[in-house]
């Protein structure tokens, strides 16, 4: 079975996306120092451990996602080759 690589790369995006912006939001609500969600500042431009930081996270993690499942989905589908071997 081949995969759809947009609508891979769309769900890898959403995850990602949301996922850097809830963690980055349930660490401020704990008190966490955020030393190590705070290294992401390092890879996302504009990124800080702030709610505003959350969202521009979650745009690079919708980007990040978004890219590395496409290249999944596109790797995938050219190693499973044709299916009617």
């Amino acid at each position: 079975m081949k995969l759809k690589p947009l609508a891979f790369a769309l769900t890898g995006g959403i995850i990602w996306g949301v996922a850097v912006m809830l963690g980055t939001w349930w660490l401020l609500i704990i008190g966490s120092s955020g030393s190590t969600i705070g290294t992401l500042a390092n890879f996302y431009f504009g990124y800080s451990f702030s709610i505003l930081g959350g969202l521009i996270g979650l745009v690079w993690g919708f980007v990040d996602g978004f890219v590395v499942g496409l290249v999944f989905a596109w790797l995938y589908n050219l190693f499973v080759g044709d299916e009617k071997a």
